[in-house]
């Protein structure tokens, strides 16, 4: 049995309409190619479908019964042809706090010309997976350990760690700081997707930490004098607030930086994603342009010549 979506569209036009001839001018053909189309269906069904006796066409038993079907099936394809209309061939890059920090602008329009008909974009989720496990990404900027056999991984370059400190803070006027430095401190720490945690420095002079949830609560608490943090240099590049200095920690460990993606599902064009992020690490240098900071005048001098 072949019944094409063509006769089942006449079909139901002309129930709808009334006549072949009503039928043919909401389909934009010619009456005969209505006539043919219905009488099609008939033969390849076995069965009469409209009774023709009158001058408006009306229903047999079985045509009564088989438009109802003919509607949904008519239905369903249309679904998926608004489906197919509206899905994009996008590729959509999760990530938590920085994305790529400073490589992701150069990234998305390096990508635009080289991939025009397959977008590139990202898309921030404050969960382990950056988005992924979630649904809402493709593939996921990752910078701290995934153990998660669902997902394949693969490294595409390393960052320095940086403090992010008050800009009224005494480390704010250090070009750079060492972890002891810090441990005097209250460290802000995201849990669920940060990159820093307790175990950063020996057992024997961890910080007092404070959880927050998110980067935007994660740099609020910083500029507002409540605590420090140590972060990825992309969240140094992506993330500048007023307040809030940041200062490379010289003896911290780099943070690898990687992508995953769905172990049984890869994203298109993955190897040339992959290769373009690499490129973009191995040929910027590391490091943040130093930043200006205010000479916080103590009170007693203020007003003196």
């Amino acid at each position: 049995m072949d019944v094409q979506l063509r006769q089942l569209r006449a079909f139901v036009a002309v129930v709808d309409e009334g006549t072949f001839t009503d039928a043919a001018i909401l389909l934009g053909v010619s009456q005969a190619a209505v006539s043919r189309s219905v009488a099609a269906l008939e033969t390849t069904l076995g069965t009469r479908l409209l009774d023709r006796s009158n001058q408006r066409v009306t229903l047999t038993g079985a045509g009564g019964r088989i438009v109802t079907r003919a509607r949904r099936v008519l239905d369903e394809v249309d679904r998926l042809e608004r489906i197919a209309q509206e899905a994009r061939p996008e590729l959509r890059v999760g990530y938590a706090y920085a994305a790529l920090g400073k490589h992701t602008r150069h990234l998305m329009k390096a990508w635009a010309v080289a991939h025009p008909a397959v977008p590139l974009m990202f898309v921030q989720s404050n969960t382990p997976t950056a988005g992924l496990s979630e649904g809402i990404a493709d593939i996921a900027v990752i910078r701290r350990t995934l153990a998660d056999e669902r997902f394949d991984m693969a490294s595409v370059g390393c960052e320095a760690r940086y403090a992010a400190v008050d800009t009224e803070h005494p480390l704010a006027r250090r070009r750079s700081v060492r972890l002891e430095q810090l441990t005097r401190y209250t460290v802000a720490i995201d849990k669920r997707s940060g990159t820093t945690t307790p175990e950063l420095w020996p057992a024997t002079m961890r910080p007092q930490t404070r959880t927050v949830d998110g980067v935007d609560e994660w740099l609020t608490v910083i500029a507002g004098g409540q605590a420090i943090g140590v972060t990825a240099e992309a969240t140094a590049n992506q993330n500048p607030r007023p307040g809030v200095a940041y200062r490379l920690v010289t003896d911290a460990p780099r943070i690898d930086v990687r992508l995953a993606w769905w172990r049984d599902d890869p994203p298109p064009c993955l190897d040339t994603l992959l290769a373009m992020i690499r490129e973009l690490y191995s040929a910027a240098p590391p490091g943040l342009p130093r930043q200006r900071v205010p000479m916080v005048v103590p009170p007693r001098a203020r007003g003196r010549h």
